[in-house]
């Protein structure tokens, strides 16, 4: 007779005590840390994931040999509204997101690579690793790209994305958000970020945005609601700008996240 032994699931850890870990570390960590903490305790994955090592010098301009290149012309003006990409309309708030990207001094970075993605209105990406029970919206892919302009303004027409599940912990979800990836003239020049919503409940209690111990940090991914960017029976408005230096820089992913 064959004997089957069936191992159970780990039993996930609740968020009080992920809570109460993130507590801990911001109050042991000195104030003026505005980049995220790469070995964040309670985001439990990022102890396996971050780098241990120096990194390794390479040269660059052997990488942008075999590296993607892009020019104006490839980068259509209707990519940068992703409601349009489908042949009906999205399900969800349909919203427009716009700001400037700025460096250290205020000066804007001008015709910049600016890349989103998200998740559609209720919380699901169109990837094979997300299976989560929501609904995949079918006029919705959730990602588009724009050039930033002669004053570093960028905009997206798209539709907020809905919080998610995620294995962290018991009960974890990911606030709503959206990620940003910025180039610069070449493809080894990238920076990812991520952008929240303001009044969101689940900002306290996410591990990846509390991994910025800093709280005026923090606070500047979260985008401001803009009531004159909103448009009559058509679009909410929020605004959000991207410093890329300095004592004001946005909080930038070191690794992937979530």
């Amino acid at each position: 007779m064959t004997t089957t032994t069936i191992t159970a699931a780990p039993e996930l850890e609740p968020q009080a005590r992920i809570s109460a870990e993130i507590s801990e570390v911001h109050a042991a960590t000195a104030p003026g840390s505005p980049q995220p903490r790469i070995d964040f305790t309670p985001y439990r994955s990022s102890l396996l994931r971050h780098p241990t090592k120096d990194p390794r010098h390479v040269d660059p301009e052997g990488i942008e040999l075999v590296a993607p290149v892009f020019g104006h012309s490839d980068v259509s003006p209707v990519e940068a509204d992703l409601t349009i990409q489908h042949g009906g309309e999205p399900v969800g708030e349909r919203m427009l997101v716009t700001g400037r990207v700025l460096d250290g001094d205020g000066r804007p970075v001008r015709h910049q690579l600016v890349e989103i993605w998200q998740a559609n209105a209720g919380g699901r990406y169109i990837h094979k690793r997300d299976q989560h029970p929501a609904a995949i919206d079918p006029n919705f892919t959730g990602v588009g790209r724009c050039l930033t302009d002669d004053e570093g303004n960028y905009r997206f027409t798209t539709i907020k994305p809905g919080p998610y599940p995620w294995r962290n912990h018991h009960n974890a979800w990911r606030p709503a958000h959206i990620h940003f990836s910025l180039f610069g003239t070449e493809f080894t020049q990238r920076l990812v970020t991520q952008m929240y919503f303001p009044g969101d409940p689940l900002l306290a209690l996410d591990p990846i945005y509390q991994s910025i111990t800093d709280l005026a940090a923090r606070d500047r991914l979260v985008a401001t609601y803009d009531h004159d960017l909103t448009t009559h029976e058509w679009a909410t408005g929020y605004r959000w700008d991207i410093v890329l230096s300095g004592t004001h820089a946005t909080p930038l992913e070191r690794e992937d996240h979530e």
